[in-house]
């Protein structure tokens, strides 16, 4: 049994990177931090260890959006592409849509629902957490 990779880059063409194996999980952000971030609406993000994820050619820009979180983007055409927390060390958040095949990694849960916009429908199937995943909506 071969093991599941997945690549993704940014807009230019620059910034590549490789994941090996299941992703850790798979969620759809409606913070108002990512919405900025991203300039969108919401924003998909796929976690993977770490050590599970290298980036194959260019560099990642990044800044500190807030204490103690990062987030990484092409500094050439400005594609979001990371999102790392201190106090979750290990993991390696990835843009859903800067995957080369972001369909084989559908969100399964909404968080931060409680900062969705008034005008974004929740999904009618997946679970919803005003927070973090480990709050659920009431």
């Amino acid at each position: 049994m071969t093991e599941q990779t997945a690549t993704g880059g940014c807009l230019c063409g620059t910034v590549r990177y490789r994941a090996s194996g299941p992703p850790s999980a798979l969620s759809l952000c409606h913070c108002a931090s990512c919405r900025r971030a991203a300039g969108a609406p919401s924003l998909a993000w796929v976690i993977f260890p770490e050590d599970k994820v290298e980036i194959t050619s260019g560099a990642i820009a990044e800044f500190e959006s807030s204490p103690g979180v990062t987030r990484g983007f092409c500094a050439r055409c400005g594609t979001s592409l990371t999102y790392a927390r201190a106090n979750r060390p290990g993991l390696f958040d990835v843009t859903t849509a800067s995957l080369d095949n972001p369909d084989a990694f559908s969100p399964t849960k909404e968080i931060w629902t409680e900062e969705r916009l008034s005008w974004v429908t929740p999904h009618p199937t997946l679970p919803q957490f005003d927070q973090f995943s480990t709050r659920p909506t009431s």
